[in-house]
């Protein structure tokens, strides 16, 4: 993966692509009926940064196309530091790790809930109605993050992989952001 920035690239922006089309086609579904049955105070989006562009259900989003170049020349730009002056490519097997390995921690979310979604729409598999408080979501979001980074550390202890670390530090920075989301709430309801 750090012989070529093209591998990596590619992989980043279709899991990036995938994660924004599978969180529209799950808020879609959400609106479509499953908010009858399951309902999210306040957005379906958790990350501030793209809840305005979910909740109008933008195919297109200026926001998204922002943080994907951003990200996608970040990659590139720590690809060639480390490949023009010599440098392990630690730096740039890091940075990937965190992009992919986060993204897919998020993909198991997207598809847990569009199976959820799914079967709540065509079957009486969920019946009558829970509310989830957003506190309750940012939390079980943190805690399902934490998680992921605890079993990306414990590969990364096994392997040695800036790949694996990347993955766990992201996958705690971002379960950090959702425990102090979900602390700020709790605040404002006081």
């Amino acid at each position: 993966m750090s012989d070529s920035l093209w591998p990596g690239l590619a992989a980043w922006v279709a899991l990036y692509c995938s994660d924004y089309a599978l969180t529209l086609h799950c808020a879609r579904l959400y609106r479509a009926g499953v908010n009858e049955k399951i309902v999210f105070e306040g957005s379906y989006e958790l990350n501030p940064y793209f809840q305005e562009e979910i909740d109008a259900l933008r195919v297109v989003s200026p926001r998204f196309v922002l943080a994907l170049l951003w990200t996608s020349g970040s990659l590139g730009v720590v690809w060639l530091i480390t490949r023009q002056t010599w440098l392990w490519p630690g730096p740039y097997l890091f940075l990937l790790g965190a992009l992919l390995l986060m993204e897919l921690a998020i993909h198991v979310r997207h598809l847990r809930n569009l199976y959820l979604f799914t079967m709540a729409l065509r079957s009486d598999a969920v019946r009558g109605r829970i509310e989830y408080g957003r506190r309750l979501m940012l939390t079980a979001s943190s805690i399902e993050l934490a998680a992921f980074s605890l079993l990306f550390l414990v590969a990364f202890l096994v392997a040695g992989s800036p790949f694996l670390l990347g993955g766990s530090v992201m996958c705690l920075s971002t379960a950090l952001r959702h425990w102090r989301l979900a602390r700020q709430h709790a605040k404002t309801r006081r």
